[in-house]
């Protein structure tokens, strides 16, 4: 990939457990195919939009849409970054930040999701704090914010469990039927009482310039 030009394939944030490194072509067809294999219980529906309804082929193929989608979209006033969770080099699920107006709101939100053969060992908190590295540390913001419906007890666990604070709830629709969000936000004073000294971000200086984050 020409990183001169599009310096976000460069970007990774690792931990002694696990990679997230910014999606490419190649990263995202390995995505897709952890997708084939399953991602939740189809009795319930865990995102906002329900992307995992579709049947296959059509699942991967608007999978492959939306990454490339994307990443076309990035600029530095709204921004989506995909990236690819990595445990010993394989694909084992996908994490993402979004942004508005990152450079006055100085906030970002997080997304994620694990291959169901890869859930119930702590990868999720794990690959969160490598999330909130990159946002807090990486990027100089002043909040994270994430959500979940009210149901989602493993999104949820994982989020009380780092501290973050409930702000709110609102209504959203639920494959077309209305049901509740949480919303969370964790502040950079709190951050800093959490945060880990053993994760490591590559390629933040050419990022902050490419979004126009300012030092």
């Amino acid at each position: 990939m020409g990183t001169d030009h599009w310096p976000l394939f460069d970007l990774a944030v690792r931990t002694p457990r696990l990679t997230l490194r910014y999606l490419d072509d190649e990263l995202a067809h390995e995505v897709v195919a952890v997708t084939s294999i399953g991602v939740h219980d189809p009795a319930t529906m865990p995102f906002l939009i329900p992307w995992t309804d579709l049947p296959s082929p059509q699942m991967e193929q608007e999978a492959m849409r939306f990454y490339w989608r994307t990443r076309a979209s990035v600029r530095p006033d709204a921004w989506n970054l995909q990236f690819a969770v990595l445990v010993d080099g394989a694909a084992v699920g996908m994490c993402d930040l979004t942004a508005e107006h990152f450079g006055v709101l100085k906030q970002f939100t997080t997304g994620s999701w694990l291959g169901r053969e890869f859930q119930g060992r702590g990868l999720g908190k794990e690959f969160r704090m490598a999330a909130l590295t990159l946002g807090f540390d990486g990027f100089g913001a002043e909040f994270a914010l994430t959500g979940a419906w009210h149901d989602n007890a493993a999104s949820r666990g994982v989020t009380e469990s780092l501290g973050y604070r409930e702000v709110g709830r609102h209504r959203a629709l639920r494959r077309g039927v209305p049901d509740e969000q949480v919303d969370y936000r964790m502040s950079k004073e709190h951050w800093a009482t959490i945060r880990r000294d053993d994760i490591v971000v590559d390629g933040v200086s050419a990022a902050r310039s490419f979004l126009d984050i300012a030092d």
